[in-house]
């Protein structure tokens, strides 16, 4: 008879782990289907808008496209007349330029007072006025634009000054930018560090100094933001503007208005709103841009350290090497 088999004990090692089966994520795949939907809401209408603008001559305002592809409605924003039939081009081109002057001055005043008024709360945050003073900066956040409209109109008619595109609609402008450029300011000064301009100052710098290259470099993207802030908001004004302006002055949402209720809505409009939404998204790439080169710029490696007691030279090393070798052979 032979032996039996001798059976080795069983190892850990040997065992063969099973995971169990990974589950799927519903709540991930809802959300993902929510921002989905909510993409398509949001820019539906925009991607629509340009399609139908790239009709032809006997296009409609409304899906199905009608006729052949064509770009007669974009001609019809640079030319007085297309195929014989006038065009708002010039109204338009009036418009654009004051949308433009507005927007930007808008935007620079929004983003010098957010600054200012973010940097005076950051520093002298002591008093319970402080606080009422923030609840009346976002007075204007909380109002609607039509009443601030209003009581600007007749604020400036008790002065008895005239109503036009720089004295009144600028001003109504800064004040219902202000608020959203204070909010980013708030924000990037609650993640900004002071002991960096401590450390500047033990280090030297007075407090220009210390402003122009450490504070500010620190919270440009915030000064940015406000900008943008002022500048969109102005550009896509209509209820605070409607009632400062001529028909001379008129910026482009109110010309916009006018042709809508005037003429009714042709693809020409579609032209229109898409060059406009083109042109706000070039802006903001062109600030990035220019933003990704100063901090490219800023960014190159130091050749020489300035000390306290004059310029640090680099270490040869090859040099010390050759001189530490040349007295160990010296008898």
């Amino acid at each position: 008879m032979s032996a039996p088999a001798f059976e080795a004990p069983a190892r850990p090692q040997d065992s063969v782990i099973k995971r169990a089966p990974k589950r799927r994520d519903w709540s991930k795949w809802g959300l993902g289907t929510y921002f989905a939907i909510f993409l398509a809401f949001l820019y539906g209408p925009m991607i629509v808008m340009a399609i139908l603008s790239f009709q032809g001559y006997y296009g409609a305002i409304t899906f199905p496209f009608k006729g052949s592809f064509g770009f007669n409605w974009w001609r019809s924003l640079l030319d007085s007349t297309v195929a014989g039939t006038p065009t708002h081009a010039t109204d338009i081109h009036t418009a654009a330029k004051n949308s433009l002057f507005i927007s930007l001055a808008a935007g620079g005043i929004v983003a010098f007072l957010a600054f200012t008024l973010s940097m005076a709360f950051r520093r002298h945050w002591r008093f319970r006025s402080d606080a009422v003073a923030f609840y009346v900066i976002m007075l204007a956040l909380m109002t609607p634009g039509f009443l601030l409209a209003v009581g600007t109109q007749l604020f400036w008619d008790y002065l008895g000054l005239r109503t036009s595109i720089w004295h009144t609609a600028l001003g109504a402008n800064v004040v219902w930018g202000i608020p959203f450029g204070f909010l980013v300011m708030l924000s990037v000064w609650n993640r900004y560090d002071p002991r960096v301009e401590e450390a500047a100052r033990d280090l030297g710098a007075d407090q220009r100094r210390t402003f122009r290259e450490v504070t500010l470099p620190l919270v440009w993207t915030g000064i940015f933001g406000c900008f943008l802030f002022g500048f969109t908001l102005t550009w896509n004004d209509y209820d605070r503007s409607v009632l400062f302006q001529t028909r001379a002055s008129d910026s482009l949402p109110l010309e916009i208005g006018g042709i809508t209720f005037t003429g009714g809505v042709r693809p020409d409009l579609y032209a229109l709103g898409t060059a406009t939404t083109l042109f706000s998204l070039l802006v903001i790439a062109v600030l990035l841009v220019a933003a990704s080169l100063r901090l490219r710029f800023r960014g190159t490696p130091v050749r020489r350290v300035e000390e306290e007691l004059g310029v640090a030279e680099a270490i040869d090393a090859a040099a010390i090497d050759s001189g530490v070798a040349g007295r160990a052979a010296a008898p």
